[in-house]
């Protein structure tokens, strides 16, 4: 692992660059007790990659934490764009505000405090708007009922992303019954079961272990 590591801090220093704001989030969260759940650097920069590839103006996040990953995603969409992010932890929600503020990117984001499945059905009558690009980051057992709801705020071509999937491996052990394992396991077979989503998945290691993501698309409304 500390290859991982060591080649993750090398991809790091040349092709996801740090500055001020991102640093401050870290500090900031780790400051104010928050678990170091956070996307490393260089996924940051894949999932702001991503946004900009896909042209996003419009990102639904599910799992705020401090705000790390929403400032990635935040600055790859235009000043006009949006990105709302769900989190159920009020602690969790004022620090990715502070965090957020820091980045001067206020104008851009909205986070929704509470149960991210009733803000999503309450977006869901609303008549929300669709979303170009879904990132999925949240509690693990409730991974398929994001996936179901996030697809009713979804249109063709939207882009799906969600991570945390391979568990260090255990995603393939039947005997493992870790509900974030058979959560991630029902999410992956929801996802091969529809007819209007395509995906696919790639594992990964680096500074935050043996893991991987989903990939997917809406192939039709």
């Amino acid at each position: 692992m500390q290859t991982w590591i060591n080649n993750d801090l090398y991809l790091n220093q040349h092709l996801a660059h740090e500055d001020e704001a991102l640093k401050n989030a870290l500090i900031n969260s780790r400051k104010n007790g928050l678990p170091e759940w956070e996307v490393s650097p260089t996924q940051g920069k894949f999932l702001y990659l991503l946004a900009k590839m896909k042209n996003a103006t419009r990102i639904l996040e599910i799992g705020t934490l401090g705000g790390y990953s929403t400032i990635w995603l935040a600055r790859a969409i235009p000043n006009a764009g949006t990105v709302i992010s769900l989190e159920y932890e009020e602690l969790y929600s004022n620090v990715a505000r502070q965090n957020i503020e820091y980045a001067d990117l206020t104008h851009k984001v909205k986070i929704i405090q509470g149960a991210a499945l009733d803000s999503l059905n309450k977006m869901i009558a609303e008549k929300e708007e669709p979303f170009d690009m879904v990132f999925i980051d949240a509690d693990k057992p409730n991974n398929r009922n994001y996936l179901k709801l996030a697809l009713k705020l979804s249109k063709q071509g939207t882009v799906i992303f969600g991570d945390n999937v391979v568990r260090n491996g255990a995603l393939c052990n039947p005997d493992n019954l870790d509900p974030k394992v058979t959560g991630t396991r029902e999410f992956i077979e929801d996802l091969g079961k529809l007819e209007n989503v395509e995906s696919t998945a790639l594992q990964t290691v680096g500074s935050k272990g043996y893991d991987g993501f989903t990939l997917s698309i809406v192939t039709s409304p």
